[in-house]
């Protein structure tokens, strides 16, 4: 299976490329920063050079042509101001489906985040304000679109080492997860088109991610 991770140096990215590489896939992973190709091709992943908020729907196309699904895994990080959570959180999604719609590739899984789709908790300052409603538009457009998409919501994210269990449903409660486990889930995702059409929460848990997964039906 050829998968491209868009935002391919992402914690989660390089973890789910050392994953597919592991079984024999094939990722080919969006960066933006060439001095990130040696680790991301440490994973077994093909770089490529490539940034969503600086390239036009064409040369997206282009990378993702020939691929099995698309991952979009990318994100403005922590530091970023509001604007570039609309330009990397949202506008990157967007022209990342509406390449993936252009050159046929239907399967399309999209990390988002938990509290999409919600109003902003009182408080809540600009940046994750600004956050969540990129991530809430990013969902939608997805849901607009004839694509075998699934958008996955992890709980606060740790670099704990994997657990290989989870919780995962539509509304699951917030909780912390490690990226490991994001991965993984992401891994079987992609084995697991009856998910297609589905937004779902996922956090820490004690269920083995197949069982989690296979509950779902």
């Amino acid at each position: 299976m050829r998968v491209v991770l868009v935002g391919g140096h992402g914690k989660i990215a390089l973890l789910l490329a050392g994953l597919l590489s592991e079984r024999g896939d094939e990722p080919v992973a969006l960066i933006r920063n060439p001095a990130h190709e040696a680790e991301v091709a440490a994973t077994g992943a093909r770089p490529v050079l490539l940034d969503v908020e600086n390239t036009g729907p064409d040369e997206l196309a282009a990378a993702l042509a020939g691929a099995d699904a698309v991952v979009f895994a990318a994100g403005a990080g922590p530091g970023s101001g509001a604007a570039r959570k609309y330009t990397v959180d949202r506008d990157g999604s967007v022209m990342a489906a509406t390449a993936a719609e252009a050159v046929g590739v239907r399967r399309f899984l999209q990390i988002s985040a938990m509290g999409a789709g919600e109003p902003a908790p009182a408080g809540t300052d600009e940046v994750w304000r600004a956050y969540l409603d990129a991530k809430t538009q990013a969902e939608q457009d997805l849901r607009d679109r004839d694509l075998d998409w699934t958008v996955l919501r992890p709980g606060r994210l740790t670099d704990d080492p994997a657990t290989g269990s989870v919780t995962i449903g539509q509304r699951v409660g917030r909780s912390d997860i490690p990226r490991a486990d994001v991965a993984a889930v992401l891994l079987a995702l992609l084995d697991a088109p009856e998910t297609a059409g589905a937004t779902l929460e996922v956090v820490a848990g004690e269920t083995p991610i197949a069982a989690a997964l296979a509950a779902l039906r």
